[in-house]
């Protein structure tokens, strides 16, 4: 995380032209779709960021970001019983560095509002936990609840660091000559389908349990702690492995102009001043 951080700041100061330097903070609710929620916005988490933006022509800008968030998923906010009966939950943070390029719809020099759209690339870091019976928390990566690595088993261990393709629309208010808030949703689209630690199917419990230990087998099926205690059979389905998993974050991003810019909003023939002909 450390490294992600340096990296933001390097890239703020090594900016093209800092006078036109937008710097923005962002708050709002991150969530996540995958084998573990089945609806938009089930269970919202806080998600805060800061941001560095420079125009690169009239309507168009480069944005980057370090957002940081959490995400969670659990079978017993679910609507279908098959789900409920194998209880499993997660949780993870997220920490990303994204890079994307921005389009406003207007001038918002001349409208004071605009719709923009955005998309770009990012950099994230997950980790899933869980908290057991006893209410310790647990990570589920090292234990692979899908037998991933181990003897006779396909997968390889999933790895926390990945990249995602981030895109989203929003929309944005000139305040004053500086001062710009804005509303938005951004989805990100990753290549992973285990930000909750389920994708595939069931290993055996037997394999579990030699190669990790038991409390693999305690988490990777938790039906009996609410008294279904019939663990499913290898390869039954646990997961859906074809569907990747995506995380969003939605909220208000506040963006403030540093030095002196050529529009309105950059702090020259500001808001309110007469045309000059």
């Amino acid at each position: 995380m450390r490294k992600t951080i340096v990296y933001f700041l390097v890239s703020i100061i090594t900016l093209p032209s800092f006078s036109q330097v937008r710097l923005g903070i962002f708050g709002g609710l991150s969530n996540y779709q995958g084998d573990l929620t089945d609806k938009l916005y089930k269970s919202s988490k806080a998600a805060f960021g800061i941001t560095a933006s420079f125009p690169i022509a009239q309507r168009f800008s480069i944005r980057t970001g370090l957002t940081l968030g959490k995400i969670a998923g659990a079978d017993s906010l679910s609507d279908k019983p098959e789900l409920i009966a194998r209880n499993l939950s997660f949780q993870s943070k997220i920490t990303e560095f994204s890079v994307l390029a921005q389009y406003d719809i207007f001038n918002i020099d001349d409208t004071r509002w605009t719709p923009y759209v955005f998309g770009g690339l990012a950099l994230f870091h997950f980790n899933p936990f869980t908290y057991d019976s006893t209410q310790t928390k647990v990570y589920l990566q090292p234990l692979s609840t899908e037998g991933q690595g181990l003897q006779g088993y396909p997968e390889k261990p999933y790895t926390l660091t990945q990249l995602s393709l981030p895109f989203g629309a929003g929309i944005k208010y000139a305040i004053s000559d500086r001062v710009q808030i804005g509303l938005e949703v951004g989805l990100r689209k990753t290549f992973t389908d285990y930000l909750d630690d389920v994708s595939g199917g069931y290993a055996d419990p037997a394999d579990l349990l030699a190669g990790k230990g038991q409390q693999s087998v305690d988490l990777s099926y938790r039906g009996d702690e609410i008294g279904n205690p019939a663990y499913p059979t290898k390869g039954f389905t646990r997961g859906n492995p074809k569907a990747k998993d995506y995380y969003y974050f939605s909220g208000l991003h506040l963006s403030f102009a540093l030095g002196g810019g050529e529009g309105k909003s950059g702090g020259r023939g500001g808001y309110g001043c007469p045309k000059v002909f």
